[in-house]
């Protein structure tokens, strides 16, 4: 999609969510355009996914505003795709988990196949097209929900904390069709309390502490320069190659 029709950027302004009278997220202001893959990073706790749900929709602020440069809330649904750390499996095929995901995206039916089947072989799931969703592995499904996200083409993927419970191997698998993604021209807004993650697949880091946003940087200056104490006391305490 090009950038002079896209939904993009996503202006949030003072944004503020509070659930059972806590402050979770407690002002947050940024732009998130087009272009480099955003990571979100931070310890467990810090808002991540919240954020991030507030971003695709899912959530509305307490206060504040969140808004996408396109009009139209179909329009805004249609251009994204969210991918979560447990992924959702209908009680069907890996196929028709991706065939339902373009029903409702309202895809032609003539078409529904072509772009399904093209999804699974994207993410190497081929071989598994017609087995139940349900009984593929942890990594399995997570390539079965980033194949339902591909088929749509969106524009912008928030991908929250996606490899938190794989192996080393899923989680190599899941990174490169990240990668594809990235590559495809699709925004990347991804999750993570892994820093050596971070750096395979950011460009920037928006880093998150309490709630805050402490810090916005490029992803090498970030690392090798990081301007508040949180981040610099964050990267010291966690291990790079966890």
């Amino acid at each position: 999609m090009s950038a002079a029709h896209g939904i993009l950027p996503l202006v949030l302004r003072d944004v503020r969510f509070a659930a059972g009278g806590r402050s979770i997220i407690d002002g947050i202001s940024a732009e998130i355009a087009s272009g480099p893959a955003t990571i979100i990073l931070g310890a467990n706790g810090a808002g991540k996914s919240v954020l991030m749900r507030l971003m695709h929709g899912l959530l509305q602020p307490t206060s504040g505003e969140i808004a996408w440069r396109a009009q139209g809330g179909e329009r805004i649904r249609r251009g994204q795709a969210m991918v979560f750390q447990h992924p959702v499996m209908l009680r069907r095929s890996a196929l028709a988990n991706i065939l339902y995901a373009l029903e409702l995206a309202r895809v032609p039916s003539a078409e529904r196949e072509r772009q399904a089947t093209e999804a699974l072989r994207e993410v190497g799931l081929s071989d598994v097209a017609h087995r139940p969703a349900r009984v593929l592995s942890g990594g399995e499904q997570q390539r079965l929900a980033l194949a339902r996200a591909w088929a749509l083409h969106p524009e912008v993927l928030f991908l929250d904390e996606p490899t938190a419970n794989l192996d080393p191997g899923a989680t190599r698998e899941i990174e490169n069709v990240i990668k594809a993604f990235d590559a495809s021209g699709t925004k990347i807004v991804m999750s993570t309390h892994n820093l050596g993650q971070a750096r395979r697949l950011g460009d920037e880091v928006l880093f998150m502490h309490e709630g805050r946003l402490a810090e916005r940087a490029p992803i090498v200056r970030f690392f090798s320069q990081p301007a508040s104490a949180e981040a610099a006391a964050f990267i010291k305490g966690e291990s790079p190659w966890a």
